[in-house]
């Protein structure tokens, strides 16, 4: 397996599908229909916010992204959403996503999504991403790494232990699980 920063040009459609699949459930209220999620994904995706994992043979396994002040790996602003939304919807989906949004913050290298491939699950991708993480925040003088994990997801956050990060605080979301599909989110923290 072969760990990179950044996503070659190549990978940035399968970037795309493997984010939306690992997303979309949790945004595909909010950012539906998928054709359009998609399409907006495509548009905002930061390349140079991702950390990629590769087989022998140049497939795409998995892709840890991050935030910094100069942006996440899938971030944009209202007129991005507006873009492909139009006006009115893209005052809706900005406001639901604004609900879920968390700062940037200058203590903590912030991880933003963990997403492998169905084929590759299992088969210590996840950990390499992470471990590759935990190296790039340390190489850009961080002494932590932040990332959050909702409910729903038991293994991410089994796999967050498993590799040493440590609970610091759970979130619940109230009436809102109806429209994200999650209960809380568990703001997890890992030194490097």
């Amino acid at each position: 397996m072969k760990i990179t920063v950044g996503i070659p040009p190549k990978d940035s459609e399968e970037a795309v599908a493997l984010y939306w699949d690992a997303f979309g459930e949790k945004l595909g209220f909010t950012m539906g229909p998928k054709y359009q999620a998609l399409t907006f994904v495509r548009s905002v995706l930061r390349p140079d916010h991702g950390i990629c994992a590769h087989d022998d043979d140049g497939k795409l396994l998995g892709i840890a992204g991050f935030k910094t002040v100069h942006g996440s790996l899938v971030g944009g602003d209202f007129s991005d959403l507006r873009r492909v939304y139009g006006w009115i919807s893209a005052s809706i989906r900005m406001t639901l996503l604004a609900l879920l949004e968390k700062d940037f913050e200058n203590e903590r290298f912030l991880m933003d999504g963990l997403f492998v491939a169905p084929e590759a699950r299992g088969m210590g991708v996840g950990t390499a991403l992470l471990d590759a993480v935990a190296d790039e925040a340390k190489r850009r003088g961080y002494t932590q790494v932040r990332l959050d994990v909702v409910d729903t997801n038991p293994r991410a956050k089994a796999l967050y232990h498993h590799v040493g990060f440590k609970e610091i605080k759970t979130v619940r979301i109230g009436p809102l699980k109806h429209i994200f599909g999650f209960s809380a989110s568990t703001t997890m923290v890992r030194d490097v």
